[in-house]
């Protein structure tokens, strides 16, 4: 079964994608690519794809991953009525018992209250280092 699916290109930070056709078993940076139908750029959103290869694809079959559908969708490619595709953009949020919207009250009122004190203590005077009398010191090592 092949599969229509990205794969990353470009140098580190600056990612870009080739639009490509594979056997669905192996990943996209194994190589062994079937064909090359198109590139995106999501810096600056660019896509160029040849729609008459994706729709031959499409139509024996090939899976689309759901980012390539997206691609194919938004360049006007035909998909088959059997292409799910999700737009929805909400994603699960984890370890929401560390959000500041779900902590309680309480805590950040008493570290209100304790600033507060703090900042109304006068501040301590330097303490300034003496210097041993000389004569103490002569003693000593004798």
């Amino acid at each position: 079964m092949l599969a229509i699916r990205l794969q990353r290109v470009g140098r580190t930070g600056h990612a870009e994608f080739r639009i490509i056709v594979q056997e669905a078993q192996r990943s996209p940076s194994s190589g062994r690519v079937v064909k090359q139908i198109g590139h995106y750029n999501p810096h600056t959103k660019v896509t160029v794809l040849d729609k008459e290869a994706a729709a031959l694809y499409l139509s024996n079959g090939a899976q689309p991953s759901p980012r390539a559908a997206m691609l194919m969708q938004k360049e006007g490619v035909k998909l088959p009525i059997w292409v799910k595709i999700d737009n929805s953009k909400s994603r699960a949020i984890k370890k929401t018992d560390k959000l500041r919207r779900n902590q309680p009250a309480a805590p950040a009122a008493a570290e209100a209250e304790v600033a507060e004190v703090v900042a109304e203590e006068p501040a301590a005077e330097p303490v300034v280092a003496q210097e041993a009398p000389v004569e103490a010191e002569a003693e000593v090592a004798a």
